[in-house]
């Protein structure tokens, strides 16, 4: 448990430009917190003490606003950014090394009966308000969009975004950049390339009306 903690505060230190040591990194980041204790409640349920894991999860979230139930499986090295608003479900699943923001919410859809929440593999960064839900897989160095709202699968190096979410591939490169903002939109982008074309298109038909209209008066 001692080896995973320090791993916790490494990614902090490592990710978050604001963290300038690891005692404010312990003493005062309620993400840190969170998972410290989260831990704590894994460990009680685990052995058979139900009733302290929840006690010591709903403790947890009175103090940071976080709230993650006990049976979620956390990796090491997550980093749960601010962290106010996030919601973490029964039987989610949080590889090594994943960055969550502000106000994500890892959940069900409420239909489902055993698996209900989503899984992240390695390097999943979750953008702030993003909304996850449902039991299905979200790949390695997958990037979820800010206020993205994904309901089915996404690819290992791909991006969410949107609402449904759709997938941006990212050709297998991962990024080492947290920018939940700059993210391409390829709907945006098609959409911008049909009005060119259309514009191409009218000028086409205008063209072919004079020529018409000038064989007309011949």
């Amino acid at each position: 448990m001692f080896d995973t903690l320090k791993s916790d505060i490494a990614a902090i230190l490592e990710r978050d430009p604001a963290a300038r040591s690891k005692w404010e990194v312990i003493f005062l980041y309620s993400g840190f917190k969170a998972i410290r204790s989260h831990r704590r409640a894994h460990w009680f349920l685990k052995h058979g003490h139900p009733f302290i894991a929840r006690w010591i999860s709903q403790h947890s979230r009175h103090k940071t606003g976080i709230e993650i139930h006990p049976a979620a499986q956390i990796g090491r090295g997550v980093f749960i950014d601010h962290g106010m608003g996030v919601v973490i479900g029964e039987t989610a699943v949080i590889g090594d090394n994943c960055t969550i923001y502000q106000n994500v919410t890892l959940g069900g859809t409420g239909k489902e009966t055993g698996k209900r929440h989503p899984t992240l593999r390695k390097n999943v960064l979750v953008g702030s308000g993003a909304k996850v839900l449902g039991p299905f897989t979200v790949g390695d160095n997958a990037r979820i969009a800010a206020g993205a709202v994904v309901l089915s699968e996404v690819p290992p190096n791909s991006t969410a975004v949107g609402v449904p979410a759709r997938i941006v591939k990212i050709n297998g490169i991962r990024s080492e950049n947290l920018d939940q903002i700059h993210i391409s939109d390829p709907v945006s982008q098609t959409l911008c390339k049909m009005e060119q074309r259309i514009h191409v298109l009218q000028d086409e038909i205008k063209e072919l009306k004079k020529q018409g209209a000038d064989h007309d008066s011949i």
